[in-house]
This record gives C-alpha cells, sequence and structure tokens, in this order.
C-alpha cells in the first residue's frame, strides 16, 4: 500500500537532523519555483515529456543483469518513486548543502535503499543502455555516480530547473520514452541510457520533502 504523502513527510521529519538554525524541511506536493535541493532532500523526479516519475521496486529484471528494475511510474501518489540525493562516499558535502551544476550525485532509492545504477547491459525493451538499483547502504561504486547539467544559466539545482544526469561510467544520459511494459510491470515504461542529448533526457524534481539550506558554512 502507498505511503500517504503527510505520512511520508512527517516520518522524514522525525527522522533528519536538520541543519542549525533552520525551521525544517520544505514539503512540496506539486511544483513550486525556487526551491533549492540540497543533499539528503527526498524527491521524485519527472520525465518532463510524459509526466511519469522514475521509480523502482524489488522486482529483478528478467533479462541483462537481472538486477531490481527501474521504470517510468503514471501515479503522482506511489511511495516507490521516491529518491534521496546523496554525495559519492569520498565527497565533504554534507546534509543541506546545495549542489552546483556539473556535480557528481548519488541517487539511493528510499523504500529499498539501493541506488540508481547503470551499465553496459541492454535495457528489455529499446536495447540502450539498462538502468538498474543495485547495491545497498554500504555498497556502492562508480556505477552509481551521475552528474548533473542543468538546462539554462542556472548555478544550483532548484526544483524548477530542468535538467539532465548523465552517468559516469558509460557518458549516457537518463532516458525514457513511451515504450511500456505489459507483463511484470504492465503500464509502466522503460527507463533507459542513451549517449545523444535529446528532449526525452530532461527531469524536473517534483514533489518531495526539501531539506532547508545548510547556513553553517
Amino acid at each position: 500500500m502507498a505511503l500517504p504523502f503527510s505520512a511520508l513527510a512527517f516520518f522524514l521529519y522525525l527522522a533528519f537532523e536538520f541543519p542549525a538554525g533552520s525551521s525544517g524541511p520544505t514539503v512540496v506536493v506539486a511544483a513550486e519555483e525556487s526551491v533549492q535541493i540540497t543533499y539528503g532532500s527526498v524527491i521524485k523526479l519527472m520525465h518532463e515529456r510524459t509526466k511519469f516519475r522514475l521509480h523502482s521496486h524489488d522486482v529483478p529484471y528478467g533479462s541483462g543483469s537481472g538486477q531490481q528494475s527501474v521504470t517510468g511510474f503514471p501515479n503522482v501518489d506511489d511511495s516507490n518513486s521516491y529518491w534521496i540525493v546523496k554525495s559519492p562516499p569520498e565527497s565533504s558535502a554534507k546534509q543541506g548543502d546545495v549542489i552546483p551544476n556539473g556535480t557528481i550525485i548519488r541517487l539511493q532509492h528510499m523504500r529499498t535503499r539501493k541506488w540508481l545504477h547503470s551499465h553496459l547491459h541492454a535495457s528489455p525493451i529499446s536495447g540502450n543502455l539498462e538502468v538498474s538499483c543495485f547495491g545497498g547502504e554500504d555498497q556502492s561504486d562508480t556505477g552509481d555516480f551521475w552528474r548533473l547539467e542543468i538546462e539554462g544559466n542556472g548555478k544550483t539545482w532548484k526544483q524548477d530547473q530542468r535538467i539532465r544526469l548523465r552517468h559516469i561510467d558509460t557518458s549516457g544520459y537518463l532516458h525514457s520514452h513511451d515504450k511500456k511494459y505489459t507483463r511484470i510491470a504492465g503500464g509502466q515504461q522503460e527507463v533507459c541510457g542513451i549517449s545523444e542529448k535529446r528532449p526525452d533526457n530532461v527531469w524536473l524534481a517534483a514533489e518531495g520533502v526539501y531539506l532547508p539550506v545548510n547556513a553553517s558554512k
């Protein structure tokens, strides 16, 4: 059963330690201009063209790597579409820090704690680069690294900005399209990686719990 957004927000409010002097997180249920995205925020990523959310669940691919599948999900109210924005293990970034354009980030699936991942396996429908979820809290590698590319003149990631995520190991852009699964993930659409920069590579941060900017620096 999907966790109601209000319950999720309350849980996260209790679970996180907020930066000193802050008033707690910004809870966003729809597009809202100029909210900074900071490390530790829990967000949904919406594919701009199709409006599907980046989604994963504990169902493995039946081909390719056999790792946990990643899809595009049509419904807004779904708890398996939340991702925690984190830095690479060696980074000095802290919870609440803003995220500059060009930064390498990781996205951790909130429900299963695995990382958004890609590699040279073929995706099930289109035969592009497979995108999966892999690893765990203490198991992460460079296959989980994505470079943030903000469209336009934005210097730090904000909620109203169009972005691309480019995979470090394969150079593939996080991509989706209207080709849908018919069986295990019926009605959900394929998410994959492709090397070309296209309009279908663009994503926007949508619903989420956005941690306040760390003002201690």
